[in-house]
């Protein structure tokens, strides 16, 4: 009885936190998406959601959101596994993992200077004889420094994964005379396949309501259901209209969450 009264104490800050910063918001960003900009009830919101413009913006998030989350896996899962063949391979991802530690904010700016006119990527192209280029405000610049800020997520799960790999399966199909590719195929990316999910869910969910990076790297060209938001809630103070997009995003990401739920594998090191 002391056991069970002492757990569900321990558990009362929890249940506090999760009802008065996750709870009570959702409900809140729910009950404003029902009032029009007037403050009254109405489903006019619900309505404009559906118009070909906000459709558009939703199919772009979800687009932008994809490419983001499929660079960050191309560039992630090869370093990941990289990582864990090197030796201080803690030491080597806790460099990757660094820069994330730097507000966003300032490695969007550097980024301003990186991708300028006469930033260090055109004064390069220049000495290669290709000359300057625009690069900054497009969505090449976008979705490059978006994967540049979320690999480090995207690493670390994947790296998990690969670290708790049993080597003795890797060793079982080289004997059995599986090729590199095969092993890699058949044995080490299923059985890392939950970090590669978990991975994904950690970078798809945010990538899609990006918004600061819209504006001072895409210069507005790349519109998302995150800059509509911002729009509703700041400029022109609809906030029954940004609530509603709020709801959609909510409803998308707890979709996402269970389509990439984590099954733990009962493989470790024996």
């Amino acid at each position: 009885m002391n056991r069970n009264l002492t757990r569900q104490l321990y558990m009362l800050p929890y249940a506090l936190w999760m009802v008065f910063f996750v709870i009570v918001p959702i409900l809140l960003v729910v009950y404003y998406s029902f009032l029009d900009i007037d403050g009254q009830f109405s489903l006019a919101n619900y309505q404009r959601f559906f118009t070909p413009v906000y459709l558009k913006m939703t199919f772009s998030s979800f687009w932008y959101a994809f490419l983001i989350t499929l660079f960050s896996l191309l560039v992630a899962y090869p370093t990941a596994l990289l990582l864990t063949k090197t030796r201080h391979k803690h030491l080597w991802l806790l460099l990757i993992i660094v820069p994330s530690w730097i507000n966003l904010l300032l490695k969007a700016y550097a980024f301003l200077g990186i991708f300028g006119t006469y930033g260090a990527a055109n004064q390069f192209l220049e000495a290669i004889g290709i000359g300057s280029k625009q690069i900054l405000f497009t969505d090449f610049s976008f979705i490059f420094v978006s994967v540049y800020i979320f690999i480090p997520f995207m690493i670390m799960p994947i790296f998990n994964s690969l670290n708790e790999l049993n080597p003795v399966l890797i060793d079982a199909a080289k004997d059995l005379g599986a090729s590199k590719w095969t092993t890699f195929s058949r044995v080490i990316f299923p059985l890392t396949i939950e970090g590669v999910k978990s991975g994904c869910q950690v970078v798809f969910i945010p990538a899609l309501s990006l918004f600061m990076l819209t504006r001072l790297i895409a210069g507005n060209r790349v519109i998302t259901l995150g800059t509509a938001i911002e729009q509703n809630f700041l400029v022109t103070q609809d906030w029954g209209m940004g609530s509603t997009i709020a709801v959609f995003l909510i409803i998308a990401m707890f979709a996402i969450m269970a389509m990439t739920g984590i099954r733990k594998r009962g493989v470790s090191r024996g």
